[in-house]
């Protein structure tokens, strides 16, 4: 049924329903036309239909021709033993036409899942040793989405980069020595609120769009009442938007069929190199998206020549994501200056006496709709504006968040350094689930998973002509699991005493300048820094662990002070925190980093104010985590509560009497440090 997913048979929403969203509709066709235009990141919050876009598009694209039985979707036009599913085959090739695979790689799954592993069955049974095909294998000649991808794992990004450059993978492990095709349309969804994309991987999307966030009060009315409509009966729904999708399809195919007849004048050559070199972009990728961009931009509007305007969009999609910038800087193309660059190459190239390449009277021709449902009202006229209806950005705000103030540190005591019974210290920890790089085998602990087989096979082979028999014996005493190995991401919780006790203000400025610069330093670590901040009768999470420095700007631009100091509340919150995290990931190494004057003042219940502290402090120190307060007592008379609590934390002890920025930062990362191991 057409609308169904033929591998979930879960019903999907038609693309041509999605209301608005049309720079993002507009990149996804254009790859659907030219999968080596290179793909489609869409950035944007939650529920902005991302995801629903990216599920739809495989409900428009054209049905492949595919050999029976082969496991790559081999074409039955491709030389035959290209791979190993049509290799050696006698009999003759049967064909079977099918809708294009939307192939899905989860954030947490394993290297095996993704290229492919030994067929342990097959090998246990007959001793044959086999190739399991993965996730690769499965998204070949079609699309490869990866929600979440800036979540992704390292391992996984290099395997995916591999993989993307050379349109091929390459599989050497247990024992197996294969290769075989591995061409996608790779589109990736984010949430930048979650943290940036690594530049490796950012660089390999060919078109970056934003999904717009702002709707008007008609879209969100025509939103919710199409989703309503196809909860209720998706049949009935899909089959009302099944002649605008047919119509996408066919145009689709249209496009495809045109685009090797675009012709790339040599003066769009030259306006794509001039508008790169003038944004100053590394590289030549951005270069050649550009160009093929461009002509499929052409071929959709059913034109066999490539116009300046094409030039101009396909920068647009493809430029914001490859300018230079500083780690966490939202990606952001600077439209106007676009529009000078482009305004100079004109001057420059009339000055020359050459004529515009862009026919007269060419209009852009943009929709993804050409008719509605009765009913249905349409989803915008966006689409028909020249730059595909993506609202133009704010220029690039180059000023540094968070830096490092210019002052002389002050010497701080040394951090002590005595061993822990906390979290792990080593920057890469061995870890017992089915995520990470298989690095090695060990025996199984409880129950068995994630069986190493060729391991297990070396381990039963020294005793096969003592057990006897024809055929290979294992016992349990051969039996070994894979050990993997993953980078330990680190949490660093700020509990911050922004309570009225003196030199608050001065707290408060040192720790936010402190989360900015690790979050800076995230960019290459994987960490992630929360803070909570302790003032009046609680605690509140006023920033949840996060790697994204825009989360961090906007939610710790105005943080009041004053009032009580609840110190316990503080370190509960940051009890929960640290359960909640070591939940979702195995690995997660933790410092909690206090930073205050001690003087507690708010009562919990019966308990006065430094009872219910170090009643929560010593709760707290049950969990293992490694802490360090930094002391911001100020005057003559000190009372040393800190240092009390520190006692009670076992955590380890700094004194700042005037904090700063830089101090404070440097205190936090030599205990990052000291946690890792490093």
């Amino acid at each position: 049924m057409q609308g169904m997913d033929p591998f979930t048979t879960e019903p999907r929403f038609p693309f041509s329903a999605i209301v608005a969203q049309e720079p993002m509709k507009r990149a996804l066709l254009l790859n659907a036309v030219n999968p080596r235009i290179g793909g489609v990141l869409v950035r944007g919050n939650k529920g902005t239909a991302k995801s629903t876009a990216v599920r739809a598009l495989a409900g428009v694209l054209p049905s492949l021709v595919v050999v029976r039985g082969c496991p790559f979707s081999c074409s039955p036009g491709e030389e035959l033993g290209t791979c190993i599913g049509c290799s050696g085959r006698d009999e003759p090739i049967e064909t079977v036409e099918r809708m294009v695979r939307i192939t899905e790689l989860p954030v947490g799954a394993s290297e095996e899942r993704v290229v492919g592993s030994l067929d342990i069955e097959r090998a246990l049974s007959t001793g044959e040793q086999a190739f399991e095909p993965g996730i690769l294998a499965a998204a070949h000649r079609g699309i490869l989405y990866v929600d979440e991808v800036n979540l992704l794992s390292d391992h996984l990004v290099d395997v995916l980069l591999d993989a993307a450059a050379m349109g091929r993978n390459y599989v050497e492990r247990d024992g197996l020595s294969v290769s075989h095709p591995a061409s996608f349309i790779l589109l990736g969804t984010m949430n930048p609120e979650e943290g940036e994309l690594r530049p490796q991987l950012l660089d390999r999307f060919g078109l970056m769009v934003e999904a717009e966030s702002e709707f008007s009060t008609e879209d969100r009315i025509e939103v919710v009442k199409r989703r309503i409509a196809f909860e209720s009966d998706p049949a009935a729904f899909i089959d009302a938007w099944r002649v605008q999708d047919e119509r996408l399809r066919a145009r689709i195919r249209a496009a495809q069929e045109a685009l090797p007849r675009v012709m790339v004048p040599d003066e769009m050559h030259q306006a794509t190199a001039h508008i790169c070199r003038e944004h100053g972009v590394d590289g030549l990728r951005a270069d050649i998206v550009i160009h093929r961009a461009a002509s499929t931009i052409a071929a959709w509007s059913e034109r066999d020549e490539v116009t300046i305007d094409d030039v101009a969009e396909a920068s647009r999609l493809a430029l914001a994501h490859r300018l230079r910038r500083m780690p966490f800087d939202e990606p952001r193309l600077d439209t106007q200056r676009l529009d000078e660059v482009l305004d100079d190459f004109e001057r420059t190239r009339s000055n020359r006496g050459e004529r515009s390449s862009s026919p007269p009277g060419t209009e852009r021709e943009v929709d993804t709709e050409d008719e509605q449902p009765s009913g249905q009202e349409t989803d915008g006229a966006a689409a028909d504006r020249p730059d595909g209806g993506q609202d133009a950005p704010r220029p690039d705000e180059q000023a540094a968040i968070g830096a490092p103030v210019p002052v002389e540190p002050p010497q701080s005591p040394r951090l002590d350094d005595r061993p822990r019974n906390g979290a792990g210290r080593r920057a890469r920890a061995l870890i017992a689930t089915s995520a990470g790089r298989h690095v090695g085998a060990r025996l199984p602990d409880g129950e068995m998973s994630d069986l190493d087989v060729t391991a297990t096979v070396v381990a039963a082979a020294p005793h096969q002509r003592h057990r006897g028999g024809s055929t290979l014996e294992i016992r349990a005493s051969d039996v070994r699991v894979k050990q993997r190995e993953a980078n330990a991401s680190a949490l660093v919780v700020f509990v911050l005493d922004a309570s009225g006790s003196m030199g608050a203000r001065r707290r408060m400025e040192a720790t936010k300048g402190a989360v900015f610069s690790l979050l800076m330093n995230a960019y290459q670590s994987r960490d992630r820094v929360a803070l909570i901040s302790v003032r009046g009768t609680d605690a509140t999470v006023t920033l949840p662990p996060t790697r994204s420095v825009e989360l961090a700007h906007r939610r710790l631009a105005e943080l009041p002070t004053g009032g009580r100091t609840p110190l316990w509340a503080g370190l509960d919150r940051a009890a929960e925190l640290v359960a909640a995290a070591r939940q979702r990931k195995a690995n997660v190494i933790t410092l909690l980093v206090a930073v205050t004057d001690g003087r507690a003042n708010a009562p919990r219940g019966p308990l006065g104010p430094a009872e219910a502290t170090i009643e929560s402090a010593r709760a707290f120190r049950s969990l293992g985590v490694r802490a360090l307060v930094i002391d911001t007592e100020e005057g003559y008379v000190k009372l040393g509560l800190a240092h009390r609590l520190a006692s009670e934390l076992d955590a380890d002890y700094v004194t700042l009497d005037h904090p700063d920025e830089a101090t404070l930062t440097d205190s936090v990362r030599r205990a990052t440090r000291a946690l890792r191991g490093e």
